[in-house]
């Protein structure tokens, strides 16, 4: 699932680039002909599409191993010792982490789809649905944590792993 909306992620990264060109171009176009060509809708959902982004394409990231890690101990240890900082820092940093950051969140959602939530500046668009993505972007992570969590497992506690980390 999380492959699946990493693709879908990678297509609107292009979308918001070609949203911010096209409002940046119609800003200084509509200054040189005296037109407003531009819309606070044009930066707002530029902002929505960042956040879809940040907060969907989270999860997939984690799943190529392309988050930020830092490595001054890490790259010096065995497979296995990366599997044991790998399994600790999703079962105690992450999961953690992405629980509490949903049930912080769930009341702003709850209350910004009860009052149909909107931007206050003219023609601005809803704020509920794009308020939506951070409770599902951290269950999203919490999933990959969980399954990323069980691979580390398998693979530090199989009968047969040798002690540099290679199953046989």
């Amino acid at each position: 699932m999380n492959k699946r909306i990493g693709h879908i992620v990678c297509w609107l990264t292009l979308f918001m680039v070609l949203v911010g060109t096209f409002n940046a171009i119609a800003r200084y176009l509509g200054k040189f002909i005296h037109a407003n060509l531009s819309s606070n809708a044009y930066l707002e959902i530029q902002w929505y599409l960042f956040s879809i982004i940040f907060l969907l394409g989270a999860a997939s990231t984690f799943r190529k191993n392309g988050h930020v890690r830092v490595d001054v101990f890490y790259e010096r240890l065995s497979e296995r010792g990366k599997a044991w900082i790998d399994l600790l820092g999703t079962v105690f940093f992450l999961i953690p982490f992405s629980v509490f950051m949903i049930w912080a969140s769930w009341g702003t959602v709850h209350d910004s789809w009860m009052i149909k939530e909107a931007s206050p500046d003219p023609g601005g668009l809803p704020r509920y649905p794009i308020k939506t993505c951070i409770p599902i972007g951290f269950l999203l992570l919490i999933l990959q944590g969980l399954l990323y969590g069980v691979k580390k497992w398998r693979f530090l506690f199989r009968q047969n792993a040798r002690s540099d980390g290679v199953v046989e």
